[in-house]
């Protein structure tokens, strides 16, 4: 029987627990963007420098991003979402590192991801509506809708990891095929295209996030969140 090419080899063990590639390359990742941070943070400035503006500039874009998708104050979002958001896209971009392949391309890390989303979105819920008022939601617009919007929930989870494991995966795959075929010089404009389809995916998955956390802060589990201005408007 031919195994899955899903399936991966352990590298090696930690007591009972299997500890593969993309588990270590997730910790690499973890590890470099938290130094990079707090290398970051020694140099910050009243007259900030190109790094520091750049950093400023990448902040600020998320919290704009995050105030038209959530309403009211984006501080207690913007650590989660700019998280998730800088992990996929460092994850992403990690297929055009020779012999690494990125986390996110394994169901394993995508499959996290929304379950950190699934919690999140639960947790602040919760936080703004209260519990009782949280679960009423789930009757919205009637009691009937109840099982619904609870497998809406779930169904929502699954489709954050289907799109991100499917798009980064079949790049993998592409980049891979044509590099075996035709040389290393060739792919090079597929790499370029590999890059802004990572950013894409990235920038997808964290409004998708805000998405569904501004909809259980509203009270809305089963409708997407729109920004205020939006529905004035329409």
């Amino acid at each position: 029987m031919t195994e899955s090419p899903l399936v991966l080899e352990p590298l090696f063990r930690v007591g009972p627990v299997p500890i593969t590639a993309p588990v270590v390359t997730t910790w690499a990742i973890m590890a470099a963007t938290t130094l990079f941070v707090l290398f970051l943070r020694t140099r910050l400035s009243a007259s900030p420098g190109k790094l520091q503006t750049a950093a400023e500039l990448v902040t600020g874009a998320i919290e704009h991003q995050i105030g038209e998708v959530v309403e009211g104050d984006v501080t207690p979002y913007r650590a989660l979402i700019g998280t998730i958001f800088l992990f996929i896209l460092v994850a992403n971009w990690t297929s055009l590192v020779p012999g690494i392949e990125p986390p996110t391309a394994h169901l394993e890390t995508d499959a996290a991801l929304a379950l950190i989303v699934l919690a999140a979105t639960i947790w602040f819920g919760i936080r703004a509506n209260g519990l009782g008022g949280y679960l009423k939601t789930f009757a919205q617009p009637s009691w009937v809708m109840i099982p619904l919007n609870i497998v809406e929930q779930i169904t929502r989870s699954f489709s954050l990891i289907v799109r991100l494991f499917g798009n980064i995966m079949s790049g993998v795959f592409v980049i891979g095929i044509i590099l075996s075929l035709a040389g290393l010089f060739v792919p090079i404009p597929l790499m370029a295209l590999e890059l802004l389809t990572g950013a894409v995916q990235a920038y997808i998955f964290a409004i998708l996030a805000c998405v569904f956390i501004g909809a259980a802060v509203s009270g809305e589990p089963g409708e997407s969140a729109t920004p205020t201005r939006e529905r004035d408007s329409a």
